[in-house]
């Protein structure tokens, strides 16, 4: 009974070891990721050729034009998207490809009218030879009355 409560912590704690987010490696891009979300600007591109973006209804767009079109459909023009340091988690892989997910402050006018709401990120880069490109993205606006914040 003692080998076997020992063997099940043991693999209870490395399970814990190997599931921890690697925050260290390939730091170069990593900074790179960094610098392009906070310092976006809205008439600098940074999606790939073969952008796909899922809207907030649900809609897919296979391009950032036809994103941009929808957006335009749907009356919405984004003023800022701004990371919410400390809630960004960058993986990286194989230096080549970045999985991220971040909170932002985002502020746009739909319809006219003004909307500021915080919005949980998932974005996939792409690194090529002339630098970094997203290839996908999707966000979901976050509830903070049923789910407050907590600082990582």
């Amino acid at each position: 009974m003692k080998r076997t409560l020992i063997l099940f912590l043991g693999i209870l704690g490395s399970d814990k070891a190997f599931a921890q987010i690697d925050t260290t490696s390939y730091p170069t891009e990593r900074q790179e990721i960094r610098e392009l979300m906070r310092h976006r600007k809205p008439d600098v591109p940074i999606d790939c050729n073969d952008f796909i973006a899922v809207g907030p209804k649900g809609d897919i767009s296979f391009s950032h034009q036809q994103w941009q079109g929808a957006q335009a459909k749907e009356k919405a023009v984004f003023k800022s998207v701004r990371p919410i340091p400390g809630h960004e988690f960058i993986r990286i892989y194989e230096g080549k490809m970045a999985v991220v997910n971040f909170l932002a402050n985002v502020q746009l006018v739909v319809d006219g009218h003004d909307v500021n709401l915080k919005v949980r990120r998932l974005e996939v880069y792409h690194k090529t030879s002339s630098g970094w490109c997203r290839v996908a993205g999707q966000g979901t606006e976050v509830d903070e009355k049923l789910f407050p914040l907590k600082t990582n």
